[in-house]
């Protein structure tokens, strides 16, 4: 099954970036073996848009057959052992590819959420776009960790 994050804006180099794609190398290696392709980081231009131009371009980047999943501050949060579970049953499930998105500074369109099966939301806090990558990539990795029955995660 193919996952993808759909990210407004471009990454630059620095410990963001760097820590995104460690957990993006992390996934690739753990889930080559459990019926996961690579992880996918599709950059969606923000360059001069509000957040109804954002979200047209990044719906224009979903995979057609793939599940949306938004991360939104409306949405529900979740801990690491049900999200793994959602992750594994779309697999099981035989879904082609699940989607996750990231919104811009402005968050999501209503048009995004209406076409979202689900959002899904990292806490009340507001966190930068960049270190949401990385935490959502660090989240994907550890959602296989614990289908795996990996140490990288202990929780209890």
């Amino acid at each position: 099954m193919r996952v993808s994050i759909l990210a407004v804006g471009r990454s630059k180099v620095g410990p963001e970036r760097l820590l995104t794609d460690e957990y993006r190398a992390r996934f690739d290696a753990l889930g080559r073996g459990m019926g996961f392709a690579a992880l996918d980081i599709v950059e969606i231009d923000a360059k001069g848009a509000g957040r109804e131009a954002e979200s047209a371009r990044l719906l224009d980047r979903l995979p057609q057959s793939h599940t949306l999943i938004a991360l939104d501050e409306r949405g529900k949060a979740m801990d690491s052992d049900a999200f793994s579970a959602l992750l594994t049953a779309a697999r099981d499930d035989g879904a082609p590819g699940i989607a996750f998105a990231i919104g811009g500074a402005d968050g999501h369109s209503d048009t995004v959420r209406d076409r979202s099966s689900r959002l899904i939301s990292f806490g009340k806090l507001t966190w930068p776009h960049m270190l949401v990558r990385a935490m959502l990539a660090e989240q994907l990795y550890r959602a296989l960790a614990i289908a795996a029955n990996h140490p990288y995660h202990r929780g209890g």
